[in-house]
């Protein structure tokens, strides 16, 4: 029986092999240099067996070079098994991820794959692997990442509009003395560490409890930390307990790291040893003149990224610590905070916000 005829004319056999040379990958270099065979005038039996195929193969191949030229001879995508999902539904899980379980009809506190595999099953009839429900996930976007702590009575709305309109914020609160002067925005907050640290995640084989060390003492001592995320430096004291007394004293050390000539805007929560956005300074804290202080929302601190440096700290120099005397402890922080402070790059990472923008 006749082999299927090659029709195009637009590429002779010596031309089929010099693009053979330039395939994108042997497979296809092998189809242009069969069919170059063929025109060539050998037998099409012959001519599939020296490329590596068989003759309903190359009869294949002839058809897809009829229709579409050298670009039929290319290697294409295998299409796969079918999606289980339609774009649709793939679109509904991940509005279902977003919004998070119910506890109350749904019985969880945080979805996971088995939770996500039922809901798939209730909702679209689909039956799939726990394992194709995390593929599904990723495709998504979504993967698992600790949680930020947000206080029950935070007020979303007072928090957009604390960031909204922060320029103009600051250009309010600025004294005389500061205009005209460089400005920089600096945060601040308070950590409390002791003998009963913190425990973090850690690599271990799968199926196993790895253990740490917790003390269960109660020596504990307070770090005050603040950061300039613009020049990537900052201030930080180990002190004894918290109160106005203390916190002027950090207020005087960041007053010490401001650059000369320059005035800060100091972004703090509204402790009573902090002062409020009413009361801004509260009886026997003392403000140097290069700082000018700007309360958060209450109950706000995620708006604070002083709370990711605490975070960054205990999960990587303070925990699975256990601190023998007071010392070690102060120690500790002192250590740890200087592992954060000499990498400018690193302040300026975890402590930069969009928001926090002001040019005057």
């Amino acid at each position: 029986m006749a082999g299927i005829a090659i029709t195009r004319t637009d590429l002779t056999a010596e031309e089929l092999r010099a693009a053979s040379s330039k395939a994108p990958s042997i497979p296809a270099a092998r189809r242009m240099l069969a069919l170059a065979l063929v025109l060539e005038g050998a037998d099409r039996t012959r001519a599939a067996r020296s490329c590596g195929m068989d003759r309903q193969t190359l009869r294949d191949w002839v058809h897809r070079y009829n229709a579409e030229g050298l670009a039929g001879l290319r290697d294409r995508k295998a299409p796969g098994r079918a999606a289980k999902l339609t774009p649709e539904q793939m679109q509904q899980l991940a509005a279902l991820v977003e919004a998070g379980p119910d506890v109350d009809t749904d019985g969880v506190v945080r979805w996971r794959r088995v939770d996500l595999q039922a809901r798939i099953r209730e909702l679209f009839g689909v039956e799939m692997h726990e394992r194709t429900v995390g593929k599904h996930l990723a495709k998504l976007g979504f993967v698992r990442l600790s949680v930020r702590p947000q206080h029950p009575k935070a007020d979303e709305a007072a928090q957009k509009a604390f960031k909204k309109p922060f320029a103009s914020r600051v250009t309010e609160l600025l004294p005389e003395t500061a205009h005209g002067k460089p400005l920089e925005i600096w945060f601040q907050d308070e950590a409390r560490v002791g003998q009963q640290g913190t425990l973090t995640r850690v690599w271990a084989r799968k199926g196993t409890r790895p253990r740490a060390p917790r003390d269960q003492r109660y020596k504990w001592t307070y770090l005050f930390g603040a950061a300039c995320p613009a020049r990537g430096t900052s201030a930080a004291l180990v002190l004894p307990t918290v109160n106005t007394a203390m916190m002027s004293l950090h207020l005087a050390e960041i007053s010490r790291q401001v650059a000369p000539g320059a005035h800060a805007i100091l972004v703090l929560d509204g402790a009573g040893y902090h002062g409020t956005a009413k009361k801004p300074r509260p009886r026997g804290l003392v403000v140097p003149d290069n700082i000018t202080l700007l309360h958060l929302p209450a109950s706000s601190p995620e708006l604070n990224p002083i709370e990711l440096v605490w975070q960054y700290l205990r999960q990587n120099k303070l925990a699975h610590r256990v601190y023998r005397t007071y010392q070690q402890i102060v120690d500790a922080c002192c250590d740890a905070w200087n592992f954060f402070a000499n990498d400018p790059d690193l302040v300026t990472s975890i402590t930069a916000r969009d928001w926090a923008q002001v040019k005057l």
